[in-house]
């Protein structure tokens, strides 16, 4: 076992580019039951577990490190204060996190340079998506659906941590995420690349179920409570609006996800 302070002591070999790129698909989950269950699961790949030098053999603890043994999984012990900077999350790792890697997760930057070699794509973009639950519902939803792409700024939505990974029921880990740190400037960048940005509004005139973009469409989602931001609205083609009934005016943004998830095969595909 690794028992330096360094969490990128097992680098892959190559460039800088390329090992920036590997850890960018790397995902910290950060708990003691969250990382025991990942660890749990062969069908994930995980990098490393880090523990905090403070915790107490036994229990838990001991499942992880026999765990980790049994898969081959280095595992480095680090000071509480190093195993914070790790998890981001302090209060609430409980000295453990883990290192996970998502193939599909992807940079803004580099999803749009792969765009003109992709089939059509379908996007769901997330703006102020505040509740844990309701962002891993949105993300299970799209691994499941007809969804390409979940666009996920830094600023705004929920993190990603055990709460989001449980609504996901574990799919978070094989969502298609791209990254950007500001929504409105990625919808710019996309709107640049060809993409057309779809709006859900109780007040558009389209009908999403009716509606099959010409090209890539990025469909955005809006906050609970607020609605899609002035900013964002602001980088829109067109709304598109969901059939209500019996003076009902609006669903919850994870059911909406949903059925922008299925529209074109609800309609009968394409």
């Amino acid at each position: 076992m690794n028992k330096s302070d360094g969490r990128h002591a097992d680098q892959p070999d190559g460039s800088y580019a390329d090992k920036k790129a590997f850890f960018e698909r790397v995902l910290t989950v950060y708990g003691r039951k969250p990382a025991l269950e990942a660890l749990s699961d062969d069908s994930l790949d995980c990098h490393r577990l880090h523990l905090a030098q403070s915790n107490r053999s036994g229990g838990i603890i001991e499942q992880l490190l026999s765990t980790a043994q049994a898969r081959g999984v280095p595992v480095s012990y680090h000071a509480r204060e190093a195993l914070a900077r790790i998890s981001k999350n302090g209060k609430q790792d409980q000295g453990v996190a883990l290192d996970i890697l998502c193939p599909a997760f992807r940079q803004l930057d580099d999803y749009l340079a792969a765009l003109p070699s992709l089939p059509r794509q379908r996007i769901l973009a997330l703006d102020g998506i505040t509740n844990p639950q309701n962002l891993g519902m949105i993300l299970r939803s799209a691994a499941a659906g007809e969804i390409d792409a979940v666009l996920w700024s830094r600023r705004g939505n929920a993190a990603l941590g055990p709460l989001v990974i449980k609504a996901s029921s574990g799919t978070l880990y094989r969502a298609p995420l791209v990254f950007c740190q500001n929504l409105p400037e990625a919808l710019a960048a996309c709107r640049a690349a060809g993409i057309e940005v779809l709006t859900l509004r109780a007040d558009a005139g389209r009908n999403l179920f009716g509606y099959r973009p010409a090209t890539h469409a990025i469909y955005v989602l809006g906050n609970e409570t607020s609605g899609v931001s002035k900013e964002v609205a602001a980088q829109a083609d067109a709304g598109l609006a969901i059939p209500m009934g019996r003076g009902v005016e609006s669903l919850n943004v994870a059911v909406t996800a949903a059925l922008i998830a299925y529209a074109e095969t609800a309609a009968g595909g394409q």
